[in-house]
């Protein structure tokens, strides 16, 4: 499939108005999922189905984790067949609908296969972490996990690109040396040190065209989408670039994993007293008992779900920090503009959403906002990276 609409002239209206259908498509599929996710766990505990299934797995086996392990996956087996039809629709029929999308439905089911894998084996270790301390301290088993998922997410955040990039698309050190080069020194004028520069397979999947600097430390690279690669300028490469490199620089890395450790935490002691109402609410012989984490799975969830909104606005404070730096480190604001253009025509992104979507769901200043900084800094420089 040719990529479609990649220029950065202006934001093509063909493009703008199928990005609005594809957006309000997206919206209503994430709340049916959202909605079908809290139904999926009451059913649970309002049937008994909760306390049945634990007392199974007790006759199955005395030992309480093996039974959390095999109780997590009977839950999250389910939930993942249930959701089957909205993850097809979503991931697989919705983007070749809108010519998003390249992937075979082999492919695509592989991917899927590996994900749900991943899933269960990161998610079965924090819960069996969590049952754990919830049997040796019952009372701070939330205050040891919140230090835990802080360590968890640090871990994977370093070791990322080294063991779970690869699972799904093949990285190459970047072809073009003089690119490399230019975005090496780049990144060395920023201070940040890089393993190298690489491209990924994104067109294997989809159309759509982005950039990363992944990992922390010595596992940090940078890593380019070929759809980037192939149909951006070098300057258009370097602008957005620049724009990962200022959230290392800023030190939004950190700062992120910070918030969104306390946020897990103040999460984690919402679920340390739903649990011990639940116990006697829903049968439960006590918050270590594993009927328990369909519970669980609810209070955390909802408490993040209402988090979601302050993340997104911190977010969007933060990645409009990172423009400004782009545009200041680069000089270049017409090619940052023309950047914006392409990304958003190539990618079908709604460039000025309602007001109240982006408030909600907008981790991203919208494209045209970030439009009309870059003609601010291209009228007026100074004046454009002081204002906020």
């Amino acid at each position: 499939m040719d990529t479609p609409a990649i220029s950065g002239q202006e934001l093509d209206p063909q493009r703008q108005k199928r990005a609005k259908e594809y957006a309000w498509l997206r919206r209503r599929l994430l709340l049916v999922d959202l909605t079908l996710g809290g139904l999926y766990a009451l059913a649970y505990l309002l049937s008994g189905l909760s306390v049945q299934l634990r007392s199974t797995l007790a006759l199955l086996s005395p030992e309480p984790a093996i039974g959390v392990a095999l109780f997590f996956v009977f839950f999250a087996l389910g939930y993942g067949l249930l959701r089957t039809p909205l993850d097809y629709y979503g991931g697989f029929v919705l983007p070749h609908r809108y010519q998003l999308s390249t992937q075979s439905r082999r492919g695509w089911l592989s991917d899927q296969i590996k994900g749900a894998g991943l899933s269960l084996m990161l998610g079965g270790t924090l819960v069996e972490v969590v049952y754990l301390l919830l049997q040796r301290s019952p009372e701070l088993w939330w205050l040891w996990t919140g230090l835990f998922w802080l360590f968890f997410s640090v871990v994977l955040t370093n070791l990322s690109p080294l063991l779970i990039l690869p699972l799904f698309y093949k990285l190459t050190p970047l072809a073009d040396e003089e690119l490399a080069r230019r975005l090496q020194e780049l990144a060395e004028r920023a201070g940040t040190k890089v393993r190298g520069v690489f491209s990924i397979d994104l067109s294997r999947r989809s159309v759509t065209a982005n950039a990363a600097l992944l990992g922390l430390g010595n596992t940090r690279r940078i890593v380019l989408g070929d759809t980037l690669y192939r149909h951006y300028s070098a300057d258009e490469i370097e602008v957005v670039l620049a724009h990962e490199l200022a959230h290392h620089v800023h030190g939004d890395i950190p700062r992120g994993i910070a918030v969104q450790s306390a946020l897990t935490l103040a999460a984690l002691y919402l679920a340390h007293l739903a649990l011990r109402w639940g116990v006697s609410a829903f049968g439960f012989q006590s918050v270590a008992d594993m009927a328990s984490i369909p519970w669980l799975a609810l209070v955390m969830g909802g408490a993040m779900l209402v988090s979601t909104p302050l993340v997104n606005a911190y977010s969007r404070a933060r990645e409009r920090a990172a423009d400004e730096y782009a545009l200041r480190t680069t000089g270049r604001p017409g090619a940052f503009i023309s950047a914006m253009t392409k990304l958003a025509n190539q990618n079908l992104a709604d460039a000025d959403p309602e007001p109240w979507v982006e408030m909600l769901l907008y981790s991203h200043p919208p494209i045209r906002k970030r439009l009309e900084l870059g003609h601010r800094f291209q009228q007026a420089p100074a004046e454009a990276s002081g204002r906020r």
